[in-house]
């Protein structure tokens, strides 16, 4: 690709259609799940791949086969447990921190329409890795500040909140990205506050 060329692509961000804008608030809602549950949006993705409630790009077409169905599901099944168990719940935060990056930024990649490649991949990075590692971040410093105070016993209350907040989050990305976006702001802004008040309870 040309200077001249990857100018061009980058201009044409400003003609975005409403399905461009759609699959961004999809592709940034399913981010955000990843921020509470790696394998849920995920989930989501493929079962809603598999039954063609959208269409997945052509890299991630395998993401609608049975296999990856029953392999994410799985999958899904093992992290919602996992972090019912005491202190385990912690260590894989150090893990799924990121990894949720990643996920994040693949969602975005697999949903994003109509775009170039180079805006697609700076969306998926900067929106989708962004949001995901952003929201696990401080999803992961509630749980240690739940562990240091509470002793981990108020850990599993935090761990099915993150689950439901994933699950809503996940449905409303893939059947109304809209409502989706509305609420990825408000979990941004829910984040903060509890964050700064755990905190400051702690000192």
């Amino acid at each position: 690709m040309t200077p001249q060329n990857g100018l061009q692509s980058i201009l044409n961000i400003s003609s975005l259609t409403p399905e461009s804008i759609i699959s961004i608030f999809l592709g940034i809602g399913l981010a955000a799940s990843v921020g509470f549950r790696v394998f849920v949006p995920l989930f989501a993705l493929s079962l809603a791949g598999y039954f063609g409630v959208i269409p997945l790009n052509d890299n991630w077409l395998w993401a609608a086969s049975v296999p990856a169905v029953i392999t994410l599901g799985i999958a899904t099944f093992v992290e919602i447990f996992a972090y019912y168990i005491p202190w385990f719940d912690n260590l894989l935060d150090t893990v799924a921190i990121p990894l949720a990056a990643i996920a994040g930024t693949a969602v975005m990649v697999s949903t994003v329409a109509d775009l170039s490649p180079v805006i697609t991949w700076a969306l998926a990075i900067i929106a989708g890795g962004g949001t995901a590692s952003a929201i696990k971040g401080s999803a992961a410093s509630a749980r240690l500040t739940s562990t240091a105070t509470t002793g981990g016993l108020a850990n599993p209350i935090v761990a099915t909140v993150e689950t439901g907040t994933s699950m809503v989050l996940s449905i409303f990305s893939v059947f109304l990205p809209i409502v989706a976006i509305i609420l990825v702001i408000l979990i941004f802004l829910g984040l903060r506050k509890i964050v700064k008040k755990l905190f400051s309870s702690s000192k």
